[in-house]
């Protein structure tokens, strides 16, 4: 009796995954299909859009001519201790229904997609970051997706892509010995390449928006290249109309070429934040609103947490405009991704961490009314309001920016000096210059060890250096920004080592008290 009723329980499994924040745990799905009274069920903490994929399941195989077999159906996510979501469980769920008592030959094969009533497999905006995380981890070798997801997901190298549009198909993919993946054309970003040391780089040389049309502003335009070249972290300051918009917007197309990994995660973040991704080499611009919540800024929520601002602009632009009137809380939890480049989500339920890689730009007023700096209008504001102003940003936050400017006003009768063009050769040849030195990172991101090795100062730059830390009261922070900046100066300008102009230039963009 014992031993019937153990030949009475069938059991399978696949493989199928789950996010959290932007890492995806393995999910191995497993269906028992037992002697009782006919139930569908589905355990292992799983979420309202997983509980939901029952009844799509059931409508899916009904059209898809599979008879839903009359006993206790159970599927298992497991591991059952952690909380799974996402409709691209669909899938899996009906293939272990649709087969029954059929042993799965393929149980290392990972299953991705949501069913559609009719028995069409769909795509989500979650399964590229899924089968990305899992390629990082080196989890996934092939995996069955909605056929209209391969056109991303060809991206990814190194995965064989079995692509479905139905149910059936899917079912009678899994039911042969040898599996066939899918053709399709090779990935290729359309865009022009930069070969360093066998690391292959992308870039494009399109402007929508150009530097040309910024008139005047030679100081400011100087020190967006710079901070382009070595992604250093800049403020910009001055009257309303200066351009300083304007200089923010046009610097995401002159920044430092991307390689294969870095364009995969942008495209993540981007499906993520529910984009469609191009899959161009240009870098993310986010400019948050300044009544944004923390919670938009770096992510969060009640029970998950959610991808924000600051990761959604990593290897990009973060840009706050009237960075002043951001809530003082925001700006100073600003401070760990600025430094550590990454940014920590603790919730009751979930912990995660997301990388916050970007290239902070600040615009603000130089106060109030806006002008105070201005040679035509006159300047509304008393000094308290000015100092008060101007305290909103904290010294251990202005610690964090590596140059400083203050912009001119307006002369129309001036013509711009230089195109994004221009800027961008500049730009490519101080980040050629950084590569070939063998840095990992760029000069802005360089850690203090990074800092002894690759920023050497000539004799002459030394006691300049000397000489302003005794002057200025220089921080260390702000000693390691100043040889940062040097060194990306140094690097525009073809020179091996830190020269005395260099640092001189460098330290004229340091902050004023």
């Amino acid at each position: 009796m014992e031993q019937e009723e153990k030949s009475s329980v069938i059991v399978n499994s696949l493989m199928c995954a789950s996010l959290e924040g932007v890492e995806a745990n393995i999910v191995e799905v497993e269906g028992s299909l037992t002697k009782g009274l006919p139930n569908f069920s589905v355990v292992g903490l799983a979420s309202s859009d997983i509980q939901e994929a029952k009844e799509r399941a059931k409508n899916a195989l009904q059209a898809s001519d599979f008879e839903l077999p009359p006993l206790k159906i159970t599927i298992n996510l497991s591991p059952s201790d952690i909380k799974k979501s996402g409709t691209h469980f669909d899938l899996s769920i009906a293939i272990l229904v649709a087969l029954g008592d059929v042993e799965i030959k393929h149980k290392e094969i990972f299953v991705f997609g949501e069913l559609g009533l009719d028995g069409r497999v769909k795509s989500s905006s979650l399964i590229f970051p899924l089968i990305l995380s899992l390629k990082e981890q080196g989890f996934i070798k092939e995996a069955i997706v909605p056929k209209d997801a391969i056109e991303a997901l060809k991206f990814i190298k190194g995965v064989n892509f079995y692509g479905v549009e139905t149910l059936k198909e899917a079912v009678d993919l899994l039911s042969q010995e040898n599996l066939k993946a899918s053709e399709h054309c090779e990935s290729s970003y359309s865009a022009k390449e930069l070969k360093i040391d066998d690391t292959i780089y992308h870039y494009q040389e399109e402007y929508p928006e150009d530097f040309k049309e910024i008139k005047g502003q030679e100081l400011a335009i100087r020190a967006a290249l710079i901070s382009a070249a070595g992604m250093h972290n800049l403020l910009l300051n001055g009257n309303p109309g200066s351009g300083k918009s304007m200089i923010a917007k046009r610097l995401r197309y002159i920044l430092p070429p991307l390689q294969d990994s870095e364009i995969l995660a942008i495209a993540r973040a981007q499906f993520l934040d529910n984009q469609k991704p191009d899959f161009a080499p240009i870098r993310p611009f986010r400019s948050p609103h300044h009544t944004a919540t923390s919670a938009a800024i770096f992510g969060g929520g009640s029970h998950n947490a959610k991808i924000g601002e600051v990761a959604l602009a990593s290897s990009g632009i973060l840009f706050f405009d009237e960075l002043p009137h951001f809530n003082s809380k925001v700006l100073e939890a600003l401070r760990e991704p600025l430094q550590d480049r990454i940014v920590n989500i603790a919730r009751v339920n979930s912990k995660v961490s997301y990388s916050a890689n970007f290239l902070f730009i600040g615009a603000m007023n130089p106060c109030p009314c806006g002008n105070l700096l201005s040679k035509t209008k006159e300047c509304r504001c008393s000094d308290l309001e000015i100092k008060r102003y101007k305290n909103r940003l904290s010294d251990p936050f202005l610690d964090r920016i590596d140059l400083f400017v203050t912009m001119q006003e307006v002369d129309f009768s001036k013509e711009s000096s230089t195109t994004s063009k221009e800027l961008h050769q500049e730009v490519i040849k101080a980040f050629t210059a950084q590569k070939k030195r063998g840095q990992a990172q760029l000069n802005g991101d360089l850690k203090e060890a990074d800092i002894d090795r690759f920023c050497i100062l000539e004799n002459d730059a030394k006691e300049t250096l000397e000489l302003a830390i005794e002057r200025f009261g220089l921080s260390y922070r702000s000693i390691a920004n100043i040889k940062k900046v040097s060194r990306t100066i140094a690097d525009l300008n073809g020179n091996e080592n830190i020269t005395k102009k260099d640092l001189l230039e460098a330290l004229s963009f340091r902050k004023r008290s």
